[in-house]
């Protein structure tokens, strides 16, 4: 019996298991809003913009390991989303997004709200099609998740024209798919796991360097055995963070531009850098001419396109992070790294990471109340200054996660993100670190918190500063604050350089705008009011709560690594 394509698209979600979907109606994808209304085995999540609407979706899809699902109408809504998909791709987040399209006999006649999604978007999807048969509509929902979340995951995007949504067609939903040229690989070299395995043996100071993709692939338990076994120290990402536990004794912390001392001179003076699941970047690396420039080095990645992009390898290996861990471990055994392992804890000791406590409350004491507070949570950030404290001081175990946006660093990611990670983990404590400019890049998401009911807590840092740019300026622009200071007026002198007495009000009170909006606000301005504003944070889980902590706005991210030097070249004070 044929079905209409409305039917059979929720039929497919259903059959795919999708129990959570983020959508926002318009006029191309009305039919597909009103067949959802008649399920209830689908919860449909309205937003407040379509940004909000796929950041939310990735914050689900990274805390629950499930494909986040959007639903967007042509033209503007489909342009909304597209921060998202590059977001997502740059991250490896698994989304299917479903993009309204103006029927078929009007493609390419400039209708109205049409855009050509598809082509747009090709370089930030893993896939991306308009269904031009109906016929062919279960096939490509079907692909659509299966190449979302296999091999290298990643946004896909399926565009869905007006007219194949009310057509008849088969109600057949296939089991599976074959797709010609599309072979994730589900296998490992031994040879040449064999020959990194060798590599990693023969080394006086061997270095493992965990990258995000362990953390997607969930092979923690994993890495963690093998790292025990071969007593060899650990250094990570940002994205690779929480890898293993972060209080372990031989995790030594995050490297790159904002990395730990020790963390850099260790990939600076290892002789083997043993690398999982990370594309070596230039916040990791730095000048390419200066990496780790003593070492062999061993990459493994699901993705082969990774492989020596940006940093030639000594022994390349293409794998998913579990299967390489799986054989690694059936050799592991420990090595002497005894006088290695001195090395790196004198460089922790010549310059430890840690902000001066002399001047008030800082990010640091900031991230440890969270700590004592907030254990076993699932922490989502923003992206700033804020974002880098968040991955220097919060503390990561297995039943913790921290869920950034790393490749892209989009701005407005964190409260959305927060908000997906609480309607996929109702049970858990999510909590939101974000920046005063983040923070209102997606405010309307309050809206969505507070209908939905999702009791996140959002720990706001305010220096009335875009910071992370401010930083630069101070740094490296002769304090020259251009578009940086968030107070600034028409009135302001424009050389002012930092805060003074005559400086204008800020704006918004964010206190009183939590309130309008029916969340809760609260004010902290010193270090022993934290405890107390957790706790009442802690009593309202029927709506967020915004904690503004007003940090001086002066306050450095540190070490930093100028773009483009060497990262043994750290600014450390």
């Amino acid at each position: 019996m044929d079905i209409t394509g409305r039917k059979l698209f929720v039929k497919a979600l259903e059959e795919e298991g999708v129990d959570t979907i983020f959508g926002y109606p318009g006029g191309t994808v009305t039919d597909l809003f009103d067949e959802l209304y008649k399920t209830d085995s689908i919860r449909l999540v309205l937003p407040r913009h379509e940004q909000g609407l796929i950041h939310e979706a990735e914050g689900y899809a990274k805390s629950s390991g499930k494909v986040g699902v959007c639903l967007v109408t042509s033209g503007p809504g489909a342009t909304n989303i597209i921060t998202g998909l590059a977001d997502a791709h740059y991250d490896n987040i698994p989304l299917v997004c479903f993009t309204g399209q103006v029927p078929l006999n009007l493609i390419g006649n400039d209708a109205f709200q049409e855009v050509d999604i598809v082509g747009m978007t090709r370089s930030v999807t893993k896939y991306g099609v308009t269904v031009r048969r109906r016929e062919d509509l279960g096939r490509i929902i079907k692909m659509a998740f299966y190449i979302a979340r296999t091999g290298k995951p990643g946004p896909v995007l399926i565009d869905i024209p007006k007219d194949i949504q009310t057509m008849s067609g088969p109600a057949d939903y296939p089991d599976k798919v074959e797709i010609r040229g599309y072979k994730p690989n589900t296998s490992v070299h031994v040879g040449q796991l064999k020959r990194a395995y060798k590599l990693l043996k023969s080394a006086k100071k061997p270095l493992i360097l965990a990258g995000g993709g362990i953390n997607i692939a969930r092979a923690n338990d994993k890495l963690l055995q093998f790292v025990e076994k071969e007593n060899v120290p650990v250094v990570t990402t940002i994205m690779g963070k929480g890898a293993i536990p972060t209080t372990h004794a031989l995790y030594i912390g995050n490297c790159g531009m904002h990395g730990k001392y020790a963390a850099n001179m260790a990939v600076s003076e290892c002789d083997v850098l043993f690398s999982i699941g990370t594309r070596f970047n230039d916040r990791i690396t730095g000048d390419l001419n200066e990496f780790a420039p003593n070492a062999k080095i061993v990459h493994i990645d699901v993705d082969t396109a990774s492989i020596s992009r940006n940093v030639v390898v000594d022994v390349p290996i293409v794998a998913d992070a579990n299967h390489a861990l799986d054989g690694l471990l059936e050799w592991a055994e420990p090595k002497k790294t005894d006088r290695w392992l001195n090395q790196i804890k004198i460089w922790e000791n010549e310059n430890p990471l840690a902000m001066r406590r002399d001047r008030g409350m800082t990010p640091q004491m900031i991230m440890e109340h969270i700590n004592a507070n907030f254990p076993k949570s699932i922490y989502v950030t923003d992206v700033g200054q804020h974002q880098m404290w968040a991955t220097q001081y919060l503390e990561l175990d297995k039943d913790s996660q921290l869920i950034t946006s790393g490749g892209l660093g989009t701005m407005g990611f964190g409260l959305p993100a927060a908000i997906g990670a609480k309607l996929a983990n109702p049970e858990k404590n999510v909590v939101c670190v974000t920046g005063d400019g983040g923070f209102q890049m997606n405010i309307q998401e309050m809206a969505t918190a507070v209908t939905q009911g999702a009791g996140i807590t959002i720990c706001l840092l305010n220096n009335y500063y875009l910071g992370m740019v401010r930083q630069m300026q101070e740094l490296f622009y002769g304090k020259r604050y251009s578009a940086t200071c968030l107070r600034k007026r028409p009135t302001c002198p424009n050389d002012c350089k930092g805060p003074n007495k005559a400086c204008p009000k800020y704006t918004p009170d964010f206190v009183k705008l939590a309130e309008s909006y029916g969340a809760y606000g609260i004010r902290v301005e010193r270090e022993e009011d934290i405890d107390a504003a957790f706790a009442e944070a802690k009593k309202h889980t029927d709506a967020p709560t915004i904690i503004e902590f007003m940090i001086a706005t002066d306050e450095l991210v540190l070490p930093m690594v100028k773009s483009g030097n060497p990262m043994s070249e750290m600014i450390l004070k």
